[in-house]
């Protein structure tokens, strides 16, 4: 046997076996893989094998409140949530979990430590964003971030935690609150976003990304 034949050979029953078992599988339709090894294997391509994502284009999950991680992956599998950056890649990937999954997933990531990182907004934007987070817009009738999300932004009940959150992805968000019904199950934060200027959003992005800092 050609050499080349055996080692397809080979890679094939190697593949075969990693499918055949759940601790090693990457199989999303399986019920019997367990919410670490799909957290390990799957999801940690973009969010980090301990939720911290090194991309600013995908949020940290780390540290994230239990029951919005919930909402949101049955957002996802519902097709309830809409914003392109997440039903791109979430829809499908949430398309087979089972609920024991998805609070398997949510425990997993809410139990993980947020990494220090690098502050990504420009210095002169904290006080503004500060202001904004703490207070709100009372000219706008904005009430302040914390009221829901917390004094540290380490969210709340259905409420996110924020701190720590890639200011782009932060940015995104709001953007889509403002603009879109992409995402209905946040009717709270559509009313909130709606008056913020685009110069309000990225202030206080920079600024709820650096409060982990």
């Amino acid at each position: 046997m050609k050499s080349s034949t055996l080692a397809l050979l080979i890679t094939a029953a190697s593949l075969a076996a990693g499918c055949a078992n759940p601790t090693r599988s990457r199989d999303l339709a399986n019920p019997n893989v367990s919410a670490a090894t799909l957290a390990q294997q799957v999801c940690s391509n973009c969010h980090g094998l301990t939720g911290n994502a090194t991309s600013p284009n995908f949020p940290n999950l780390a540290g994230q409140v239990e029951p919005y991680l919930i909402a949101q992956l049955n957002g996802f599998k519902s097709h309830g949530r809409q914003d392109p950056a997440g039903f791109e890649y979430m829809w499908g990937l949430s398309r087979s979990l089972t609920d024991e999954q998805i609070k398997g997933l949510a425990e997993y990531f809410a139990a993980q430590k947020p990494a220090q990182q690098p502050v990504e907004g420009a210095a002169s934007r904290m006080e503004a964003g500060k202001a904004i987070f703490a207070n709100g817009v009372s000219a706008k009738s904005i009430p302040a971030c914390a009221n829901c999300h917390g004094p540290e932004g380490k969210g709340n009940a259905p409420f996110p935690r924020i701190a720590g959150q890639h200011a782009d992805y932060v940015v995104k968000q709001l953007l889509v609150f403002q603009r879109t019904d992409e995402r209905p199950a946040g009717a709270v934060m559509k009313v909130v976003a709606h008056e913020l200027t685009r110069q309000d959003i990225e202030n206080v992005a920079a600024y709820v990304q650096a409060m982990a800092n």
